[in-house]
């Protein structure tokens, strides 16, 4: 849940340039939040070296791959649909195509897919994509393939991953995998394993490669980015077993934040996922120290009642976010925070949902990710807590959130008209084919005229007028 997901992109096949000796046609398509896409890209890149070229005709494909989520029951249901559409076409057109479930439903339901309804025929955890060849291979010889070994290493740091469907202006960088925070409600900790931190080296390595090619802007991708932790590799933790030589020597998120900044300081820095418990002031003091550091922080609460945190094993109270909110309005006052929320978790009540209520009222944030609770297998709470709260009650409260995260959003946008903005163009407008769309630090859509600008530019615009969500303006000059 702590994973924001771009509904405009669920279900993206995925594209990149075509090897003329590579004569096998691979289909991927991806479900869930950036991280998942940001894995396609990696898989992508290992199986063009065994001969494969992507296509988005499925009927063509050798190989279909779907890259999947166990974070909420619809994402599920939709993969299953595609599961039946894949093998009607595999049925009545392609024999010979074989079908794959990648990632953490992969993960989760891996002998029911593979054994009781053999609906695939190869099973990948998010953490075995490396071992993709020798799966192939062992479908290839009829027999079903299967790896869902949960690595303590595995961080796929050495392979650069293909940058698919991309803009070629922003690009996903993966620093962490796994999650130690084990709230009640999340499957992450069971289908990603235990927290580990990648190479501080190959990550600036990936970044200055990126800006190398053209790219303007790079988000560092974790489940909990500010977590990371590199002390020579290993296991978050066991970083109390480390040496005093390791500990002395370790690199934090807000030291990785600043090694990036530097490494390449006229190139966009943002981060996300962000946790409370653990971004620390020196995070937020290191974003006000460059201004390459986008001014925006993804910053999940799920709820505003402390009862309801501890019931979620949520690692924060109600008072500690809003401290830590004060403090990132007094470090950086034009920072914008963005929330993740739950409602109708077990047992929630009215009183409960009101400090939700309450909690957004005194942050006011720029935009948000609102969810219905929703129970899922094999977590604390699926296992633990009764799903108490009546489906009507839970369509209500999300409504009534989802209303006020709109009014505050207009408050928060309207606060940029007639000031200048610094966006970075990413693609044309989808209204208007004679405007540029892109983003401001503060992650704000912004739509201006086209004028002598092209995509990657970084433009001063003046703000004119706006929406709830986007900002419309005219530009002063380049930036």
């Amino acid at each position: 849940m702590e994973k924001i997901i771009d509904e405009s992109k669920q279900g993206e096949s995925l594209v990149l340039e075509q090897k003329k000796e590579n004569t096998r046609k691979l289909f991927i398509e991806s479900y869930g939040c950036s991280m998942n896409f940001s894995d396609s890209e990696i898989v992508a890149s290992i199986l063009t070296k065994e001969g494969f070229n992507t296509t988005q005709k499925l009927e063509d494909a050798d190989l279909v791959l779907v890259n999947t989520c166990s974070i909420r029951d619809k994402a599920e249901q939709t993969i299953r649909k595609r599961l039946e559409k894949y093998n009607a076409v595999k049925r009545d057109n392609n024999p010979k195509m074989k079908v794959g479930v990648l990632g953490c439903m992969a993960e989760r339901l891996k002998t029911k897919f593979l054994e009781e309804e053999k609906i695939v025929d190869l099973v990948v955890g998010p953490d075995a994509y490396k071992d993709l060849p020798n799966l192939l291979a062992e479908v290839e010889e009829g027999r079903d393939a299967i790896n869902v070994i949960l690595s303590k290493e595995e961080t796929y740091g050495d392979i650069s991953p293909v940058r698919l469907n991309s803009n070629g202006v922003t690009a996903f960088v993966s620093i962490t995998r796994g999650c130690d925070n084990m709230c009640t409600f999340c499957v992450v900790p069971f289908t990603r394993g235990r927290e580990r931190s990648r190479d501080p080296q190959s990550i600036i390595e990936e970044i200055n490669d990126l800006w190398n090619k053209g790219y303007k802007e790079i988000t560092l991708l974790g489940q909990n980015v500010d977590s990371y932790l590199w002390y020579g590799g290993g296991l978050k933790k066991d970083f109390d077993k480390a040496s005093e030589l390791q500990k002395a020597t370790a690199i934090s998120f807000s030291n990785l934040l600043e090694l990036c900044a530097k490494a390449q300081p006229k190139m966009r820095i943002r981060f996300s996922t962000s946790n409370p418990q653990d971004l620390t002031l020196d995070v937020i003091e290191t974003m006000a120290k460059y201004n390459n550091i986008c001014n925006h922080i993804h910053l999940p609460v799920q709820s505003g009642s402390n009862r309801i945190l501890k019931a979620m094993n949520r690692l924060h109270t109600r008072e500690e976010y809003m401290e830590l909110i004060d403090n990132i309005r007094r470090i950086i006052p034009d920072c914008a925070i963005s929330q993740d929320m739950i409602v109708g978790f077990p047992t929630e009540t009215e009183a409960d949902f009101n400090e939700t209520i309450s909690l957004m009222e005194y942050v006011k944030y720029n935009f948000g990710y609102m969810f219905t609770y929703s129970e899922r297998p094999g977590t604390m709470a699926g296992r633990n807590m009764e799903d108490d709260i009546p489906e009507p009650v839970k369509k209500r409260r999300l409504q009534d959130i989802v209303d006020l995260q709109r009014e505050h959003s207009e408050i928060r946008t309207k606060e940029w008209l007639n000031k200048t903005v610094e966006v970075l163009i990413e693609k044309e407008s989808k209204k208007s084919d004679a405007q540029w769309s892109g983003r401001t630090q503060q992650n704000i859509v912004c739509v201006f005229p086209k004028g002598d600008f092209k995509v990657g530019d970084f433009v001063n615009v003046k703000v004119t007028d706006c929406t709830s969500a986007t900002l419309i303006g005219e530009a002063i000059s380049p930036s």
